[in-house]
């Protein structure tokens, strides 16, 4: 089982079994199963893209994951998303993904964590890329002469009166 805390501090149990893969598929249509498959002897991560790029949809993910839990709680899926946003929702999605991946018999947990672990090098290389850039001194006066190359605005003009 794994856990992660939302932006209310409350701690949430992920665990991840047939009966948390039914619930999955019937509130959200999304299949826990096809998290990575294989396609003409490659891997496909299409879910997981899309867990990555929709964060709404993964927030709908996680409570159906823990709905269990949020009903003893008293947690509606409105409550729960409240809770959720930036460090909550990194953190809640590698426990989601590290929890799945357990589901797995051992032949097919063993390649997911292979996978899994590239994707996480590969994340972690991304937020080091973005750090560098957004550190450059020069990077935000790159950035204002694009906007003002962009709107025809100058970020020098003097303000209005008004």
């Amino acid at each position: 089982m794994k856990a992660f805390t939302d932006n209310l501090g409350r701690t949430w149990t992920l665990v991840v079994n047939v009966a948390t893969v039914k619930r999955v598929r019937a509130l959200c249509g999304v299949d826990l199963n096809a998290i990575v498959e294989v396609e003409d002897g490659k891997p496909s991560a299409h879910l997981l893209e899309r867990l990555s790029t929709d964060p709404v949809l993964l927030v709908d993910v996680l409570y159906a994951v823990c709905k269990p839990e949020c009903d003893q709680r008293g947690v509606t899926d409105e409550d729960f998303g409240a809770a959720m946003g930036g460090d909550a929702v990194e953190s809640a999605t590698g426990a989601l993904l590290e929890e799945t991946v357990d589901f797995f018999p051992e032949a097919k947990r063993l390649a997911f964590r292979k996978i899994l672990s590239a994707s996480r090098r590969f994340g972690d290389e991304a937020k080091k890329r973005l750090a560098a850039m957004v550190s450059d001194s020069g990077f935000e006066d790159r950035l204002v002469s694009e906007l003002e190359r962009l709107t025809g605005l100058s970020a020098s003009a003097p303000e209005s009166a008004e």
